[in-house]
C-alpha cells in the first residue's frame, strides 16, 4: 500500500517559484512537502540562468584576456580548459543547488524528487525516483513546473549535433562554426558566448529583427557589435532541416534571396519556450489551461478552489524574477495575509554584448498608444567610468510623460546593464519623476550617473550634453 502524507500545503516543482514559495511559506509556519521531477533549484539554476551566467562571465574574462592592448595589457597563449570550466560552472551549480537544500531543512520543508500528479483538487500522487509511490494530501497546492524548450520540425534535439539550451551549456569543446536558430535572448547570449570563445556563429532569426519586441535602438548597438565579433545573422530566414554530411551538419535555410545551406558542427536551437503544463492530471480536477499556461489572477488561484499556479507555468514573462515574486505572494495568500502580484513593471534583461535591460514602457510601445513624451538619453562614450573600464558602447535613454514628467520607462543597452536597471524598477514602482532622478546625487566616477544624466538630459538640463540634452 502506498504511503501516505499529510500537509498544509504541496509545491510541485523546486525552481525559482517552487523553492521559493516552499521555503516562505515555511518560514510562515506551514507544514510543506516540495516534489521536484529532476534537480532541485529546476531549469534555472541548474541548466539555465546561473550556468550561462557562469560561461558567459567566463567568456568575457578570455575575450578581455585577448584583446586588452588598448589598455597596454598583451597576454600570449591564452587558452580555454573546457573540461575546467565545466567543471567551474557545476560549483558554481552545486552551491547554489546546495544552499536551498539547506534553506529547505531550515524551513522545514520536506523534499520529494519524483513525478507528481494530480490525483483530486487535494490530493497528488508522487512516483519518487527510486520507484516508490506516495500520495500528498494539503488544502492548498502551487503548481511551479515551469518551462522548457521549444523543438521545431526538422530538428530533433541529440545534445550532439542538434542541441537544445541545456546542449549548449554543456559542450565538452568549443565548436570551430555553430549555426544558432533563434536571434531571440537565449539564442543572442549563447551565440556571443561562444563567439568570444572563437567559435564562428550564424543566427538565423525569423522575423526582420533581432531580439523581436526589444526596442529596436538598443538592439542595433549590440546588432553591430555582433557583427564586430564576426556574426553572420540571417534575418527573415527559416530554418527548413539538416543532414549529416562530411562530418558536418550542412543546415538548409529558405531566405529572402532564396534557398541557402550553411556548414556547421552544432546547430542551437533556442526559438522559445514552452510550459510544462501536460500530464499533470490538471484535466482530472478541471484547472483552466489556455495554450499550454495555468491560468490564475493576481493572487495566483486557479478556477479550482486551493489549486495555485506560479512562475513560466502560468504565463509571460517567463522570468525567474517573475516566479520568485510569484512565489512570495502565493505563499502569503496560503497563510492567509493579504497579499497579491501588484508589480508596476518587472524588468528584463539580456546578457549579451553589451547588455541590454529594460523595465517598463519602451519607446516603441509608447508611440504606439499615442503617449507624449520627454525622452533623455546619456551615452557611455560621455561617462568617465565606462572610459575607465573601455566599455563604451551604447547608452541609458529615459521615458517620461511629456505633461507632468513621470517617469515611464528606461532602456539601457551597455556594460552592467543588468545592474543598472534596478534603480529604474525602483523610480517606477514609487512613481518618480525626471526630477527625482535628476536631483539624486550620484556617486562618482560609476556607471549609474548614466541614469542621473540621462534624466537631467530629458528636462534639458544636462551639463554634459551640448545644448543640456533637450530634444
Amino acid at each position: 500500500m502506498a504511503e501516505t502524507l499529510k500537509a498544509d500545503a504541496i509545491v510541485i516543482g523546486s525552481g525559482p517559484g517552487g523553492y521559493v514559495a516552499a521555503i516562505r511559506l515555511g518560514q510562515l509556519g506551514k507544514k510543506v512537502v516540495c516534489v521536484e521531477k529532476e534537480n532541485t533549484g529546476g531549469v534555472c539554476l541548474n541548466v539555465g540562468c546561473i550556468p550561462s551566467k557562469a560561461l558567459i562571465s567566463a567568456s568575457k574574462s578570455y575575450a578581455h584576456a585577448k584583446h586588452n592592448e588598448t589598455m597596454g595589457i598583451t597576454a600570449s597563449d591564452v587558452k580555454v580548459d573546457v573540461a575546467r570550466l565545466q567543471q567551474w560552472k557545476q560549483e558554481v551549480v552545486t552551491k547554489l543547488t546546495g544552499g536551498i537544500k539547506q534553506l529547505f531543512k531550515g524551513s522545514g520543508v520536506q523534499h520529494i524528487l519524483g513525478t507528481a500528479t494530480f490525483t483530486g483538487p487535494h490530493t497528488v500522487e508522487v512516483k519518487k525516483q527510486d520507484g516508490a509511490t506516495v500520495t500528498l494530501e494539503a488544502e492548498h497546492i502551487v503548481i511551479a513546473t515551469g518551462s522548457r524548450p521549444i523543438v521545431i520540425p526538422g530538428f530533433t534535439i541529440d545534445q550532439k549535433r542538434i542541441l537544445d539550451s541545456t546542449g549548449g551549456l554543456a559542450l565538452d569543446e568549443i565548436p570551430k562554426r555553430m549555426a544558432v536558430i533563434g536571434g531571440g535572448y537565449i539564442g543572442l547570449e549563447l551565440g556571443t558566448l561562444y563567439a568570444k570563445f572563437g567559435t564562428r556563429v550564424t543566427v538565423i532569426e525569423g522575423t526582420a529583427s533581432l531580439l523581436p519586441g526589444t526596442d529596436p535602438e538598443l538592439v542595433g548597438v549590440v546588432q553591430r557589435k555582433l557583427k564586430k565579433m564576426g556574426v553572420e545573422i540571417i534575418l527573415e530566414a527559416k530554418a527548413l532541416g539538416w543532414e549529416e554530411k562530411g562530418g558536418a551538419a550542412v543546415v538548409k535555410l529558405e531566405t529572402k534571396e532564396g534557398a541557402k545551406s550553411i556548414e556547421v558542427d552544432r546547430v542551437l536551437v533556442t526559438v522559445g519556450r514552452k510550459p510544462n503544463s501536460e500530464n499533470l492530471g490538471l484535466e482530472k480536477i478541471g484547472v483552466k489551461v489556455e495554450r499550454g499556461f495555468v491560468l490564475a489572477d493576481k493572487q495566483q488561484r486557479t478556477n479550482v478552489p486551493g489549486v495555485y499556479a506560479i512562475g513560466d507555468v502560468c504565463g509571460q514573462p517567463m522570468l525567474a524574477h517573475k516566479a520568485s515574486r510569484e512565489a512570495e505572494v502565493v505563499a502569503e495568500v496560503i497563510a492567509g495575509h493579504k497579499a497579491e502580484m501588484d508589480a508596476v513593471a518587472i524588468p528584463a534583461v539580456i546578457f549579451t554584448d553589451p547588455e541590454i535591460a529594460y523595465v517598463g514602457l519602451q519607446q516603441h510601445e509608447a508611440e504606439k498608444q499615442g503617449r507624449k513624451l520627454k525622452i533623455g538619453k546619456f551615452p557611455f562614450a560621455a561617462l568617465g567610468r565606462a572610459l575607465a573600464i573601455a566599455e563604451t558602447d551604447g547608452f541609458v535613454k529615459v521615458l517620461a510623460d511629456a505633461s507632468n514628467d513621470e517617469v515611464l520607462g528606461f532602456g539601457i543597452v551597455g556594460p552592467e546593464a543588468s545592474d543598472l536597471v534596478s534603480e529604474g524598477a525602483l523610480a517606477l514602482e514609487m512613481g518618480a519623476f525626471l526630477p527625482d532622478l535628476a536631483l539624486t546625487i550620484h556617486p562618482h566616477p560609476t556607471l549609474g550617473e548614466a541614469i542621473m544624466e540621462a534624466a537631467k538630459s530629458a528636462l534639458g538640463e544636462s551639463p554634459h550634453v551640448v545644448g543640456g540634452g533637450r530634444r
